[in-house]
């Protein structure tokens, strides 16, 4: 038997492995030990043997709630992924898995790795309408990239989406591949009438620094980049800073921010309705766009989220408050699950790329209900 996570990604230590049934695990901490969360690793062993895996600092991980009713996701090929019997007593999480293969990869979402970020820029930047642009570079030296779509017309819209601010948040990535492909998709009437109506600026990866290194949260230096956005820096938080200077060149006329959430097992919208600015115009683009996704989605729903803030407190250092005061345009932060939805669960896969995909397709619909009203 060998456990490994030298791997882009990954992210484990064995603390002990002698015994298949009482595999003893712990979860690395990001940088600044404040966040952690994610797991990635590869199990190898005996096909038809039963391996029990025990993270044995489950109970200090950043969200225990995200325990609860949770199920680890696995592959075989690393494609089709699905879920493992996983339960959470006493700080520890155990997961067992039966082979059917001599190595299963386990994580705690399907991985949207590096290597598959690069193969999407490559993919989108052949499209005519499609192009790149070198943002700036990480603290890691990594290529921040933009993805533009649209012929760049100024008398058209600006829509902004950012995905993977928090890297262990893979969700948000596989949203942004199925929203890119519709986007690009020349037979997608749509898409078509979108972008007769708007320029798009896509950053599928807010924090490649972090994916890479097996984050839950943070970037290269433990700063957790949703918090930066009222004073970023090239110290601490240069995604952020170099995304908001392209903002200021371009102007935001919708802004769509991806997440995913550890504990609530729905997906959701969280908007802006606390900045002080926040006013009748925006509420009803608000709620235009939510109705129209609730139309042509039955994953996204309005009645289970974050409670929403009082007018005027909204912390002004999260993206979808800072923009949305900035430019006085809709912001909304998408949220998806780590588990499963709920009111349409999937038992075998739970909350799973394919539905991300799926609900990143959608995401287009409701952009078109509303961009006629962005100004």
């Amino acid at each position: 038997m060998h456990i490994t996570a030298n791997f882009d990604a990954g992210n484990i230590d064995v603390i002990n492995a002698e015994d298949k049934t009482n595999i003893q695990l712990a979860i690395r901490p990001d940088v600044g030990e404040e966040f952690f969360q994610w797991f990635n690793f590869r199990l190898s062993g005996e096909v038809g043997e039963q391996y029990v895996l025990n993270i044995m600092n489950a109970g200090e991980a950043a969200y225990l709630a995200g325990w609860e009713n949770y199920q680890a996701v696995a592959s075989y090929d690393r494609e089709h992924w699905f879920r493992l019997p996983t339960s959470y007593k006493d700080g520890k999480l155990t997961i067992t898995a039966e082979l059917a293969c001599e190595s299963i990869q386990i994580a705690y979402f399907a991985p949207y790795s590096y290597e598959r970020h690069q193969d999407l820029l490559a993919a989108v930047q052949v499209h005519p309408i499609a192009c790149l642009e070198h943002l700036g570079e990480t603290l890691d030296k990594r290529d921040l990239a933009l993805v533009k779509v649209g012929n760049g017309d100024t008398k058209k819209r600006s829509i902004w989406i950012t995905a993977r601010q928090h890297p262990g948040e893979t969700m948000a990535e596989w949203l942004v591949e199925g929203l890119l492909n519709s986007l690009l998709d020349e037979d997608n009437a749509t898409a078509k009438l979108l972008l007769e109506k708007a320029n798009f600026y896509i950053v599928p990866n807010m924090n490649p620094d972090g994916s890479v290194r097996g984050h839950l949260r943070t970037n290269a230096v433990g700063t957790n980049l949703n918090r930066e956005w009222a004073n970023p820096s090239l110290e601490k938080s240069p995604e952020v800073f170099h995304v908001i200077k392209k903002m200021e060149e371009t102007g935001v006329d919708l802004f769509y921010d991806v997440h995913g959430d550890e504990a609530l097992p729905y997906v959701f919208l969280a908007g802006s309705q606390g900045t002080p600015s926040y006013n009748d115009r925006l509420a009803r683009l608000r709620d235009k766009f939510s109705d129209a996704l609730k139309l042509v989605s039955a994953d996204f729903q309005s009645e289970f989220g974050y409670d929403i803030d009082a007018p005027g407190t909204a912390n002004m250092t999260i993206a979808t408050h800072w923009v949305a005061e900035r430019f006085d345009c809709l912001a909304n932060t998408l949220e998806m699950p780590f588990k499963d939805n709920d009111n349409l669960p999937f038992e075998d896969t739970g909350w799973s790329p394919e539905r991300s995909i799926k609900l990143g397709e959608a995401s287009l619909v409701a952009m078109l209900a509303v961009v006629d009203d962005l100004r």
